[in-house]
């Protein structure tokens, strides 16, 4: 199965390292970038190299939230690369909100970071099965 590329936006230096250990132990994904929030995300998005499938972004960031990111990628980079929102939060109203703005999904983060790897192959099945690759795959 091809690995999928991705980015991970998380202001919380912890947390991305979690996220990677757990990405990287499935091997479904390549993480080309991790930035600390959206405004770090697009500074990497506007030199157009090594482009992702994926962007995974938390929602709560100091500097350019997900809600940012969300807005802006329509706005100014166009809606070819989906955003995945995730956040500790499970609130309907949240999750309604962000899928308005154009997430392709919204996540809720593990509770622990032993649940990453998990994490990451409920996402990897999620991403194929909405399609959200599928015109780069091909």
């Amino acid at each position: 199965m091809k690995k999928l590329k991705i980015i991970f936006v998380d202001n919380d230096e912890d947390e991305q390292l979690f996220m990677k250990e757990g990405f990287d132990s499935t091997g479904l994904f390549d993480i080309v970038y991790q930035a600390n929030d959206g405004g770090e995300l697009f500074e990497y998005l506007d030199k157009g190299s090594n482009m992702p499938d994926v962007i995974l972004s938390d929602l709560n960031m100091p500097g350019k939230s997900g809600y940012d990111i969300l807005t802006e990628m329509k706005d100014h980079h166009g809606s070819e690369i989906p955003v995945i929102i995730t956040s500790t939060s499970g609130a309907k109203m949240i999750i309604d909100k962000c899928l308005e703005l154009g997430a392709a999904a919204y996540i809720v983060k593990p509770e622990t970071f032993t649940e990453y790897p998990e994490y990451a192959k409920k996402m990897h099945a999620l991403i194929l099965e909405k399609g959200m690759v599928e015109k780069k795959l091909s």
